[in-house]
């Protein structure tokens, strides 16, 4: 039961997560988003920002939808975690602000926050759908 409560909250993160990235928050995104990963991607910010909400979005889907790959799907969450740090850490170095992370403080602690994800992730999604574990 807790780890289903706890997996459908981080559904709800994700796909909040993803309509910012398409809708109020875009612009904000973009401005954050490493030259270096737009480089070595070879497109623009914009579309790193989008590509990253619909990826959310479809993450978000994935842990409601798809109870029967609950593990599997923690374990992309948790790589897709891990994949967007490195544009975390950018923006606290670069000290540029992003929609909810307007301070060197709110960046620093979105840091922090980075490895309880991962953890959530794997944690939330480890039981079987139908356990409750």
């Amino acid at each position: 039961m807790m780890r289903s409560v706890a997996r459908w909250a981080l559904a709800a993160l994700l796909l909040a997560a993803g309509a910012s990235h398409l809708t109020w928050g875009r612009r904000g995104y973009r401005i954050v988003v490493p030259d270096w990963a737009a480089d070595l991607l070879r497109t623009d910010k914009d579309t790193i920002v989008v590509a990253s909400g619909v990826v959310e979005l479809m993450l978000g889907g994935a842990l409601v939808a798809l109870p029967a790959e609950q593990r599997r799907v923690g374990w992309v969450v948790a790589a897709f975690f891990v994949a967007v740090f490195p544009g975390n850490v950018h923006q606290w170095r670069t000290r540029r602000p992003a929609p909810m992370l307007r301070t060197d403080r709110a960046r620093f602690i979105r840091l922090l926050l980075q490895p309880p994800l991962v953890a959530w992730a794997l944690w939330s999604t480890a039981g079987r759908a139908d356990s409750g574990r």
